[in-house]
């Protein structure tokens, strides 16, 4: 113990004795561990312990495939179905949920929340203990009986309505009139179905009144398994009710809960976690390359305590303490930058691609694997110098100058290595940077078909057992786009059902008259009125929009776009023509339809083409019926301003409050620019972007200052040299040529390098980052870029090695 004191003292005093050194060393590491580090949270939270549930990695989705193998939704179910499928031998137990948007009463603005009804064993099952109270009991929701009135508050509800208080159990919270008592605040972790309250679901044995189901399988239950365990009953359950099951043949697939995050994030996560390890062995490259660097000083002193009676392992292990030393105190201080750098990655992830359970932070697996990259990286670039001091030639270097080498050649082919290797793996950060901000601005600028600016969508949420007719429903929602109308500041407003972008509408089958059908004729349709296309400022190319007066009988009128009228009317004007749309799932009180919504209608315009499914998928053909053709639940209403529209949203409630007073819009209300950011796509190519170009800026610098350092090194080696140089008559570019030359190899064999890795990665990063670009001129810029930086890094030993008086050089030794 009193040896390993001994070197920790006497390392100390080594790295405070060259401040230039430590500084750059700790610099280099705490960039690599800081990076790496804030990247791991993330990949740890998000692919590897996302759920707090009890055995989550049981539990499945339920999901409809397609024929062709895409993934239409989840399957609902009825009551009844429920029971039976948790009996079902691949099952181990089963919950319901239904979703509802709600209004606590009793202020003068309703104030939206987002309801979760769970079936009484819902917290059983998903093993969760509040953090106050309890959470709902089978008690809560007995069959046949209505449900009692409590709730569980969730966690971030609770800090945000209740100021976080403790003493919230036992009150009562007024939601639509109605008193419920809290009787438990949910752990922080637990955000199912992101409620904002948990009350008891009613279970019914209605046969059109559906419900989400979230299942557990048994241990041992693969999916195959489980899929044709299911599959049966399944199609007894579409033969029961196959007015709940528009595709009629449902082929069931079940997933793990975080399947779809992982397809939608996971590839980009390795692909950031495989960029900051790349600048983290940039870094201990950096590191390797200054200690060797300083071993030409030291081997004279290694060469005395060795003479003195010093080991191998005792030397090995001082200088292994130095860079442990080091290493520690780069994580240290990179723990610190990865808090910050943290919270900007989350703040840029997108938003729905990862579990909102996931607790991303610094926690203590996080530290764990922040100290095991300390120790291992103080080690790997440790080793090497270590291993080469550890045995000096006592002789020649005692009898020899210290300034000079007895190893020049060996020392001189290491570091070349380090930097052709530093050179490698920056190149191909900067490559893929490269690659992913043109996607990205490539995302960015793409035509939208439409105008986002000003616009935004306010969300009309109709609470259960209100306006529950179709005349009474269409008519409140016209009241209410005519009352936004009205309000100062806004230009227009329209009805937007479900055809806000920059995705909208939802798959449909049709007929088209006289025409025959075929298995893959569908079209997106969206519900909308006629204000829709001058609110978006969407170009008419052919015929006509229906009126406000057509609109508000639900004529029998469609509008479709230009895809639609290329793909199914090549040869001919689709104006003038009939479609009849496949039976719509229709399921009272949620959903009406209008008289004659199931015959023929005519097309009497065409619009210019538009985004309709995110920012890189291609366009799908579009059919646009009156909102009052079909009305659900709720609406959407789009809000075009000549001022930043969400300054609205306080005017735009009170003004609905004079039609409704308990009716609440939307709590996520946000203008359609924000929309767009949030995409996947968009946000996606956002993150990668700038991490990879943060990234690949680090890299570069770190590879400039350990191409530096080895110039400076190498200068101040042969300055001797040099100065004799200069005395017989060598000019300035003379010597500035041999410093340069002493690089060229290792850079050149470097960029080589990085140009095959970055080339054979290609497809790699493609499959990972759809934004990516295969654009060579990136490839040649980004070799540019290196060329440059390499240059400048070289320039300034060279010139000073250039300028070397040779009076001086020769006393030098």
């Amino acid at each position: 113990m009193g040896t390993v004191l001994q070197d920790v003292r006497y390392a100390l005093r080594q790295l405070i004795k060259i401040p230039g050194f430590t500084l750059t060393a700790v610099f280099s590491l705490t960039l690599g561990i800081g990076a790496t580090t804030a990247v791991f949270s993330v990949v740890y939270a998000v692919l590897i312990d996302p759920f707090p549930y009890v055995d989550s990695a049981h539990m499945v989705h339920m999901w409809a495939m397609m024929p062709n193998g895409d993934l239409r939704g989840f399957i609902g179910l009825t009551g009844s179905q429920w029971r039976e499928l948790r009996k079902s031998p691949a099952v181990e137990d089963a919950f319901l949920l239904r979703s509802e948007s709600l209004a606590i009463s009793g202020s003068d603005v309703p104030e939206d929340v987002a309801a979760s009804y769970l079936s009484s064993n819902a917290f059983n099952f998903l093993g969760v203990p509040p953090v106050l109270g309890r959470g709902l009991e089978p008690s809560d929701a007995v069959d046949g009986k209505d449900p009692q009135p409590v709730v569980v508050l969730s966690y971030k509800f609770w800090q945000r309505h209740f100021n976080s208080d403790k003493g919230v159990i036992g009150k009562t919270i007024q939601l639509l009139h109605q008193n419920y008592i809290i009787v438990g605040v949910s752990a922080p972790r637990f955000t199912w179905g992101d409620g904002d309250v948990y009350l008891p679901l009613k279970v019914t044995g209605d046969p059109a009144r559906t419900y989400f189901v979230e299942t557990r399988l048994k241990p041992g239950i693969s999916h195959a398994q489980a899929d044709a365990a299911l599959q049966p009953l399944i199609d007894q359950f579409v033969r029961e009710t196959p007015k709940n099951f528009p595709l009629n043949r449902v082929r069931i697939h079940v997933a793990n809960l975080n399947d779809e995050f992982i397809r939608d994030l996971g590839g980009t996560l390795y692909l950031l976690f495989g960029a900051v390890s790349l600048l983290l062995l940039v870094g201990c490259s950096n590191v390797s390359i200054l200690l060797l660097a300083r071993a030409t000083a030291r081997e004279h002193e290694f060469a005395v305590r060795t003479a003195l009676g010093a080991n191998r392992i005792r030397i090995i292990r001082q200088l292994l303490t130095e860079s442990l030393l080091l290493s520690v105190t780069g994580a240290a201080l990179g723990l610190l930058l990865a808090y910050k750098l943290l919270d900007a990655i989350v703040a840029n992830l997108p938003e729905y691609s990862f579990p909102h359970e996931a607790s991303i932070h610094i926690n203590l697996p996080v530290l764990l694997f922040s100290i095991g990259v300390a120790l291992g990286t103080g080690i790997l670039f440790g080793l090497w110098p270590a291993l080469r001091l550890s045995r000096p030639e006592i002789n020649q270097v005692i009898q020899s100058n210290t300034r000079k080498s007895t190893r020049g050649a060996s020392g001189r082919r290491a570091q070349g290595l380090l930097i052709a290797g530093q050179i490698a793996l920056t190149l191909l950060l900067l490559a893929g940077a490269g690659a992913a901000i043109e996607g990205f601005l490539r995302i960015a600028h793409v035509r939208l078909g439409y105008d986002p600016h000003n616009v935004m969508s306010v969300g009309i949420p109709v609470h259960e057992g209100a306006y529950t007719t179709w005349a009474q429903r269409a008519t409140y929602f016209e009241q209410l786009r005519a009352t936004v109308a009205e309000v100062p500041g806004v230009t227009m407003a329209a009805i937007s059902s479900n055809a806000t972008p920059p995705t909208n509408g939802f798959n449909t089958k049709f007929d088209i008259l006289g025409y025959r059908s075929s298995q893959d004729q569908t079209a997106r349709l969206n519900m909308v009125s006629p204000e829709y296309f001058p609110a978006l400022r969407i170009p008419l190319a052919q015929g006509r929009i229906w009126n406000q007066a057509e609109n508000h009988r639900a004529a029998a009128l469609v509008v479709v776009n230009q895809t639609f009228a290329k793909r199914y009317f090549p040869a001919g004007e689709p104006v003038g023509h009939s479609i009849r749309l496949a039976a719509v799932h229709v399921q009272a009180p949620y959903s009406f339809e209008a008289p004659g919504a199931d015959g023929w209608l005519q097309i009497v315009g065409v619009i210019e083409d538009k985004l309709d499914d995110g920012l890189s998928s291609p366009i799908q053909p579009e059919i646009f019926v009156p909102n009052t053709l079909l009305v659900w639940m709720g609406t959407q209403i789009l809000v075009r301003s000549d001022v930043p529209p969400l300054t609205l949203l306080r005017s735009i409630q009170t003004k609905i409050n004079t039609i409704d007073r308990d009716q609440q819009i939307g709590g996520d209300a946000r203008d359609l620019d924000h929309w767009i950011s949030r995409m996947p796509e968009w946000a996606r190519g956002h993150l990668i972007s700038w991490l990879f170009g943060a990234f690949a800026g680090l890299a570069l610098v770190l590879a400039s200052i350990g191409l530096f350092s080895v110039v400076s090194y190498t200068v101040a080696q042969r300055t001797n040299e040099f100065g004799i140089r200069i005395a017989l008559g060598a000019g300035r570019g003379h010597v500035l040529c041999l410093v340069f030359n002493s690089t060229v190899i290792s850079v050149g064999a470097g960029i080589f390098a990085g140009i095959l890795l970055t080339l054979a990665l290609n497809k790699v990063m493609a499959s990972w980052a759809a934004e990516s670009s295969r654009d060579p001129y990136m490839l040649l810029a980004a070799t540019g870029i290196l060329t440059l930086a390499a240059t400048l890094a070289c320039t300034l030993p060279a010139w000073r090695a250039a300028g070397v008086d040779p009076m001086k050089a020769i006393r030098y030794e």
